[in-house]
């Protein structure tokens, strides 16, 4: 499985190291997935920290060791209808094949949640929907 984290499953992740977010990473650092995340993602996951949480800075970057970088789309050639923010999450997703699109972001990626014929072959859940159906 290819996993793609979105911001703010990074930021959890980092934020606290016990939770499912992390659970994730554990997961990917053992050999069971591949995560993959964008710089737009991994900005956005910084920028968040820093001003919320800045001593879990050096945890996120911990995390990153564990994470495939790529560099993110522009968001031009997305093909599902989301903000505008978002398009290039989901590209960056579609052109690493992933199976997952693992996001907290109810507000924007909800409509699409578990429905890989809208979304390019690409089941977006969150971590908690990912894990309750594959471990």
């Amino acid at each position: 499985m290819r996993l793609f984290l979105d911001a703010n499953v990074l930021f959890t992740a980092a934020h606290n190291p016990s939770g499912k977010a992390a659970f994730i990473i554990e997961l990917a650092h053992s050999g069971h997935c591949e995560v993959v995340t964008s710089t737009l993602a991994v900005e956005e996951a910084r920028h968040n920290i820093t001003s919320k949480f800045p001593e879990a800075l050096q945890s996120l970057e911990n995390i990153l060791v564990s994470v495939t970088l790529i560099k993110s789309g522009s968001g031009r050639n997305c093909p599902i209808h989301i903000a505008e923010k978002d398009r290039p999450i989901m590209e960056s997703a579609i052109k690493i094949k992933a199976t997952h699109l693992l996001t907290g972001d109810l507000h924007h990626f909800g409509p699409f949640m578990n429905k890989r014929e809208e979304t390019a072959g690409i089941v977006i859940q969150t971590v908690s929907e990912f894990l309750e159906g594959n471990l």
